[in-house]
């Protein structure tokens, strides 16, 4: 398993990349992704997920996560007509999730708990994205929500 971490430098004093990559690795052991599975985690400002979410998604505000797949049937649902190759070293190449760290931090102090506990919530919100989970319907919710549960209870939350 490869989980490539990068931290924007602002935030480089306030977070551990080895914790991230860790819980990171627990999370997709957790969602029962392949073993042999490569993610990218970006932990960023409110200003670069907000150019993000504008290029990529057409809103014009700042979001606390965003995935970008690069798994086939998520790619088509996208309307993506092009698949990836699959790689010659067999490695599931999942796909990226960016953090907001500020937005996490705002999200953390409104539900009480650790920045890491919400940092933890939403790699699994971003990884169970990856993986072609949505909540634009109420049904798609409720799976992902208890979906998320279920990961969550199964990840050890440092900090």
């Amino acid at each position: 398993m490869e989980i490539n971490v990068l931290i924007d430098s602002e935030f480089e004093d306030c977070l551990d990349a080895s914790e991230l990559q860790s819980t990171a690795e627990q999370v997709v052991t957790a969602a029962e992704v392949s073993s042999n599975v490569e993610l990218g985690l970006f932990i960023t400002s409110q200003g670069k997920i907000r150019e993000l979410n504008r290029t990529y998604r057409g809103i014009d505000e700042p979001t606390d996560v965003l995935s970008f797949s690069l798994l086939p049937a998520t790619r088509e649902e996208e309307g993506v007509d092009t698949p990836f190759v699959t790689a010659p070293d067999g490695v599931l190449h999942l796909g990226e999730v960016i953090i907001s760290y500020p937005q996490a931090v705002a999200q953390a102090l409104e539900h009480k708990h650790s920045i890491f506990r919400e940092i933890t919530i939403l790699i699994i919100h971003g990884v169970l994205h990856l993986m072609g989970y949505d909540h634009e319907e109420p049904e798609e919710a409720c799976q992902m929500s208890a979906r998320e549960a279920e990961i969550l209870s199964r990840v050890e939350v440092g900090a």
